[in-house]
């Protein structure tokens, strides 16, 4: 594994340092997606999801409506993207994204025009917004010529695909297009991802600080998300917060648990910054750690690091998934059953892009890692005693010649978090400061 490191800056910008080119970013993107464009069968891409509309146009509007699916985008083959946005958001992008002007054409100037989908069903199917959708991309493909090609989609409402094939469009799978135009990060990405991460590890460490016995899981929620929003996070996704013998099996979700002296505690934390995600598990221990409980973490570590040896060009998923355990040997039936425990997938705009690793699909259907790849791999172990597990997970940049880990909150041992109380050859107890976590010992 190499030892080279990501540049990071402060998220600000400033006329004294070169740090993020955001143009360079918008070019980069627009110009993979094209190539992956050209070199398919599709005349054009359209977009519903969000973080593919961002990849290609460059545009925002919040995240609050990402499960919505009201804008869509297109780029025809030789076009230039254009968004259709919610209400005065077109207005917004005419005035203030000039890289989505079209000075060339007289009747559309801008790329960026009013138009909204069917608002998941919710408006009236009399009103016709589908049919509305469809003709807008027939009047492009027909500008262009395309009206015979197919048009690849990532993720579509029924009505507005019956639409499109009413409207005389060939519609088919456009999301393999996107995703491997993304499969590869630019050096802006890259350095996008890894601040993403940064900003974990700040907020990591401020978790470490408050966990005790006696707080909740969703207290701790709220510390990191306010954490990550105070530094700046575009969105906190997501913050699973599991302790105790919630631990096994994992749930996926957070709850109002008290935690207790001796519980085991995983979190993952799952933010964005300027649209690139983290996804990012760390164990801790809170006020003490069994046996069973170090020999669990012990184990996820052995199994990550082994996972890790094997990352660089060249190397396949099928590599890396052959050193995990079997869903059997940590007690479920089937790769289906233990599914995204010993896991690993692409990050980026998402959170799960290509490439996949899990035992479930790749020893089967292998893909190999490039230079580029930034990715997170994820291994999970249950405590023997029943009554816990340990999870980590941490994101790599392949390299030339190995990997780059991008997490960088210490995971090589079990840490114990809320220890108030030690003692030192044989002393009475000594009271600790809570919220300090210096020169706090680690198991």
């Amino acid at each position: 594994m190499t030892c080279g490191a990501t540049a990071t800056f402060g998220t600000n910008a400033v006329d004294w340092e070169h740090r993020i080119d955001l143009d360079r970013l918008r070019d980069d993107r627009l110009a993979r997606l094209r190539e992956r464009l050209e070199t398919s069968e599709l005349g054009a891409v359209l977009a519903f999801d969000f973080t593919n509309i961002r990849y290609m146009t460059a545009t925002h509007i919040g995240t609050w409506a990402v499960d919505k699916l009201i804008r869509f985008a297109l780029l025809v083959r030789g076009g230039e993207p254009i968004v259709w946005d919610f209400g005065s958001a077109a207005r917004h992008h005419q005035l203030y994204a000039p890289w989505l002007d079209h000075p060339s054409d007289e009747r559309n100037p801008s790329g960026a025009r009013a138009g909204i989908s069917t608002l998941r069903g919710a408006f009236d199917p009399d009103a016709n917004i589908a049919e509305e959708v469809a003709r807008k991309v027939r009047r492009e493909l027909d500008l262009y010529g395309l009206a015979d090609e197919p048009v690849g989609v990532d993720v579509i409402e029924m009505p507005v695909l019956a639409a499109l094939r009413d409207a005389g469009v060939t519609v088919t799978d456009g999301q393999q297009v996107f995703l491997e135009a993304r499969r590869i990060k630019t050096d802006t990405e890259i350095t996008l991802l890894t601040q993403a991460a940064a900003m974990v590890d700040a907020a990591y460490d401020t978790l470490y600080s408050f966990l005790r016995p006696g707080v909740r899981e969703n207290e701790c929620v709220g510390l990191v998300s306010k954490s990550l929003y105070d530094m700046g996070s575009e969105f906190v996704e997501g913050v699973n917060a599991i302790s105790g013998e919630r631990c096994s099996p994992h749930p996926h979700v957070y709850s109002d648990r008290i935690i207790r002296p001796g519980d085991p505690a995983f979190f993952d934390i799952l933010h964005s910054h300027m649209g690139y995600r983290t996804c990012y598990y760390r164990t801790f221990a809170v006020g003490s750690a069994s046996p069973a409980q170090r020999d669990a973490y012990t184990r996820c570590r052995e199994y990550m690091d082994r996972a890790i040896e094997l990352v660089k060009p060249g190397a396949t998923t099928a590599d890396v998934v052959s050193v995990w355990p079997t869903a059997q040997e940590f007690g479920f039936p089937d790769e289906e059953a233990a599914f995204a425990l010993q896991y690993g997938h692409g990050v980026g705009l998402s959170i799960w892009e290509k490439p996949i690793f899990s035992r479930l699909v790749s020893l089967q259907h292998p893909e190999v890692l490039e230079a580029g790849m930034v990715f997170a791999l994820e291994t999970y172990w249950p405590s023997a005693d029943g009554l816990g597990a340990a999870r980590i997970e941490e994101e790599l940049v392949v390299t030339e010649d190995g990997c780059e880990v991008i997490t960088k909150f210490p995971a090589e041992q079990l840490l114990v978090a809320g220890q108030r109380y030690f003692t030192v050859g044989g002393q009475l107890p000594t009271l600790r400061d809570p919220q300090s976590h210096r020169n706090r010992p680690q198991v």
